[in-house]
Order: C-alpha cells, then sequence, then structure tokens
C-alpha cells in the first residue's frame, strides 16, 4: 500500500515514520520501505514521505529491466562513456552482443589527476578534461540525478548506480546526488560490470572517421584501427565538436538547436541556507540548500538558473586551447564555503551568424574566446561582482565571496564580455531572483563567465527507431540533442541499445 503526503519533523526516528504511516494505513506494518524523501519549507522545516507499507507475506515489487537475448554478426559500438554511452553499453551486454566502447580521454582515475593538473597550472589535455573522458561530463559535477522526463527506465537507472556504489538514498530523494568523489567510483564499477558481461572498453582511442556505403554505416575508424561494423551508438556528449563536424561532413542529418549562454554566480552557502530554511539553518538533519530560478525578461529572452551546486567549487571547463569556459562541482559531502549555479540567458537559431547547422558551435567558441582573452590568458576566467556588474565597472576586491574558479581568475566587466541583450537580461533577472530568494541580488556575490555549455547547440536527426538517415548510425544522449542531464542522458543510451537488440533477438 502506497501511502502519501507524511509529515515529520526534522528530529524525528524511523519509528515515528512507521507509527505514523500505521494511523494512515489502518493496519500493522511488516515492513516499510520509503519510495520519496523530501524537504517541505513553507511554514517552518519538515520532512515529507511517501512509502510502501507491506503487511506480513507482501513482498515489495521491483520492476527490473528485462533484456532480450540477441546476437549479431558485428559486434555493436558505442562512441562515448558519459552516461549515454554506458547506459547503452550496459543493455547491449546484458542482452549477449558484447559492444565495444571507444572513449577519446582517459580512464577516470587517470583524468582526475589531468583535471587536477589542468587546474594547478593549466596545462590542458584537450583529449581528457571536464568534458571528455570516462563518465563524460557529468562525473565531475554536482552528480545530480533528477529528471523531468517520466520513464519506466528511471528507477532502472537509479538501481544500477546503487549496484554500482551509489549511495541508497538516491532511490527514494526527492532531488537525489552522489557527487563527484562517489560518481567517480560509481562509473568504475558500471564498467567492471560491462565487462563482465562481454563488453569492450577502448580508452584514449578517437573515432576520427567513418566508413558508409549505400546509406548504410560499414567502418569506423579510429585515430590507431578500423573496426567493421553496422550498428554505432554516438554518445559523445555535447562538446565533441569535431566529432559533430565529421559527422555533418558525412552527411548525417542535423539541425542547430537553442542553447543558452551566462555565468557561474556565487553566494555563500551559510546564506542561501538561511534564506532557504530561515530558523532551521542551521539543523544538523538538513543539507546544503539547494535552489532553482527562473525569470522571463523584457527583452523576451528566458533567464534561469541551471546545475545548481549546494556547497560547491566553480571549475574550468575547456577542452578546446584558448577557449575558457565554467562548470559547477560538488561532492557528495557538498560542504564547501560557496554555492553556485549557472545563470543563463536563452540563445535561439536566429541568433547564429547563418543557418548552417554547426552555428550554434561558432557562436560558443566565439564567446569561449572572448573569455580566454578577457581573463588574460592560461585558461584564467574573468569575475566581477554583482554590484559592479550593475554598476559596470572592474571588482577591485573580493572581501565577502571569494571566487573558487580553478586554475585561477582575473577581474573583468562582464558588460563587455556579452551584448546588451544579455547582460540587461541578467540584471533584470538577478532583480527578480533576489525577490524570490532572499540574497540573490546580493552586490558581493561574484559572477565568473562564461557557462556556454549547459546543453547542445546541435540536434542530430533521427527516427522512431533512433537512427539517422544513415542506417546503423544512433544519435544519443544530451550531445545529439536528445537529453538533459545524467539520468535523462541514461534512459536515452538505453532505449537506443535496445532498439539495437531487437534487430538481432534470437
Amino acid at each position: 500500500m502506497i501511502i502519501n503526503s507524511i509529515k515529520l519533523p526534522l528530529d524525528h526516528s524511523f519509528s515515528d515514520l512507521k507509527n505514523k504511516a500505521e494511523k494512515k494505513a489502518g493496519f500493522k506494518i511488516d515492513k516499510l520501505i520509503i519510495k520519496k524523501k523530501s524537504v517541505d519549507a513553507r511554514g517552518g522545516v519538515s520532512f515529507v514521505y511517501t512509502v510502501d507499507a507491506l503487511r506480513k507475506g507482501e513482498k515489495e515489487t521491483i520492476n527490473r529491466l528485462n533484456v532480450p537475448k540477441a546476437t549479431s554478426p558485428l559486434r555493436p559500438m558505442v562512441v562515448g562513456s558519459g552516461p549515454a554511452g554506458l547506459f547503452c553499453a550496459y543493455v547491449l551486454s546484458l542482452s549477449g552482443l558484447c559492444p565495444i566502447v571507444f572513449e577519446r580521454g582517459d580512464m577516470v582515475d587517470k583524468r582526475a589527476k589531468k583535471i587536477d593538473l589542468f587546474f594547478d597550472t593549466s596545462t590542458l589535455d584537450t583529449e581528457s578534461n571536464i568534458q571528455f573522458g570516462e563518465g563524460g561530463a557529468g562525473t565531475f559535477s554536482d552528480g545530480k540525478l533528477t529528471t523531468l522526463i517520466s520513464s519506466p527506465y528511471k528507477e532502472e537507472v537509479l538501481r544500477v548506480f546503487v549496484e554500482c556504489g551509489a549511495p541508497e538514498e538516491i532511490l527514494y530523494q526527492a532531488k537525489p546526488h552522489i557527487g563527484t568523489d562517489k560518481l567517480r567510483i560509481v562509473i568504475k564499477n558500471l564498467r567492471e560490470k560491462i565487462i563482465s558481461l562481454g563488453g569492450e572498453f577502448h580508452f584514449n582511442e578517437k573515432v576520427s572517421d567513418i566508413e558508409i556505403k549505400n546509406k548504410k554505416i560499414t567502418k569506423v575508424i579510429t585515430d590507431t584501427d578500423e573496426y567493421p561494423c553496422s550498428d554505432v551508438v554516438f554518445a559523445i556528449g555535447h562538446s565533441a565538436r569535431d566529432t559533430f563536424e565529421m559527422l555533418y561532413n558525412k552527411g548525417i542529418d542535423m539541425i542547430g538547436k537553442a542553447f543558452s549562454l551566462g555565468v557561474r554566480i556565487e553566494h555563500l552557502q551559510k546564506d542561501i541556507n538561511k534564506a532557504q530554511y530561515k530558523n532551521f539553518c542551521d539543523s544538523p538533519y538538513l543539507g546544503a540548500a539547494d535552489y532553482k530560478l527562473s525569470h522571463h525578461a523584457k527583452t523576451g529572452r528566458g533567464v534561469y538558473t541551471f546545475c545548481m551546486c549546494p556547497g560547491g567549487v566553480v571549475v574550468g571547463a575547456a577542452s578546446e586551447e584558448g577557449m575558457v569556459c565554467t562548470n559547477g562541482m560538488s561532492y557528495y559531502a557538498r560542504d564547501k564555503v560557496n554555492a553556485n549555479s549557472a545563470l543563463l540567458v536563452s540563445i535561439t537559431p536566429d541568433d547564429f551568424s547563418d543557418s548552417h547547422p554547426l552555428s550554434g558551435i561558432k557562436l560558443q567558441r566565439m564567446y569561449e574566446k572572448r573569455a580566454y582573452t578577457s581573463g588574460g590568458g592560461k585558461f584564467f576566467a574573468p569575475v566581477q561582482k554583482v554590484g559592479d556588474f550593475y554598476d559596470g565597472r572592474v571588482s577591485d576586491s573580493f572581501y565577502k565571496v571569494e571566487p573558487s574558479y580553478c586554475p585561477g581568475v582575473t577581474p573583468y566587466d562582464m558588460n563587455k564580455l556579452f551584448p546588451e541583450y544579455i547582460t540587461d537580461s541578467m540584471k533584470e533577472a538577478i532583480t527578480q531572483m533576489g525577490r524570490k530568494l532572499k540574497g540573490f541580488d546580493d552586490r558581493e556575490a561574484v559572477l565568473t563567465g562564461i557557462e556556454a555549455r549547459s546543453s547542445s547547440p546541435v540536434r542530430i536527426l533521427r527516427n522512431e527507431e533512433y537512427m539517422s538517415n544513415i542506417e546503423g548510425i544512433f544519435p544519443s544522449g544530451e550531445g545529439a540533442g536528445y537529453a538533459g542531464g545524467i539520468t535523462s542522458s541514461a534512459i536515452d543510451g538505453i532505449k537506443c541499445g535496445l532498439s539495437i537488440i531487437d534487430k538481432y533477438i534470437t
């Protein structure tokens, strides 16, 4: 029996939860399973539960993915080992198809060392960085698992994460997250699970070309070898700009799509906690508070916060020389001094210089080059306090909120970095968001530029079988334009994998 809306104080016990559930159920509960747990901060702060109450002899119903067995004359291939690529490879392995996964970057541990080197010395490996490498871009983020999509595969994704080392609480938290530290462990374990099922991984091997005959893919060509194939999933992420160009030149249909541009905004985490939890802000039962805000500006642009990282840091997320872009990252504990979030303004294909499908990439690069120059080189990022952003002057001190961005920062006027339709939209939004969340418009809050890769500026077109106009090519995940985050990307990877399996069911 599912029981909703059980509200309890912060310092409750599991016995309190069970007792209240029994009163609502009207029978003695033999086993209580938490299905959802959230925080209600309206008129005080409390926890709200949804539970499954089982009588004696009843068993919990767990819907697991049922993957049929299949055989194919050629092994399917997966390009990219982000969540879409990994979960596609996982279901293909469950079917017995033994996929080969190509990843241009390093295994996650070696990748982490190169990222640390970049933060410390500005030494960028263009093939293994925040964007590229095992686990994809989401590995070095907050590890959020929230998604707005409804899918029967969502529960499977979360359960696989738990089996691979994620905290079991992600199965019922309203806003589950893993954190970059734990997510790295999960990614390694998922790789080992896929290998144990017959999958194969090729790290530091970039797919540089493909062979197409009679509108069918026949070969994958890497920088070291060639592989005959009939089914290839391109789960390349939103930053594989060279791969987008290669696919376009090979005749794969794609279009430019809307994305967003903006900055990272940082506040003290304790101020966000106070704004959200008020008198309960110091409660040991509550973690670091988050927020999600949006505003429709007079410019006609949508402005919103994205990928909010409680108790996190702002990090350099460049993948090309001479360009700066940012991202946010949190560890599982979310215990750093600052909170940060992307503050983004909507960009549409009407803003592109032309109608070419890759014009959005061109626009991203233009602003990332500006940010690099504005930061003074060495991948330093331009920064400015919110008050100085309004007043149009370069910040000369940061005494309240210290910029957390690595490799380093340079004070700069963001009004010179962006056109007025972006800066005017951001200024209006910050003021309005400050009315929704006290302190969001703090003049001492820090802006770090730029955030340009919240989503892909390209959509690779596909049909109802998840296949492109070239037979055997399956675009998948966030980079292909069909997902927005770890969980939705993983789900899309599952769908593409199942579509391939359907062709070869024994």
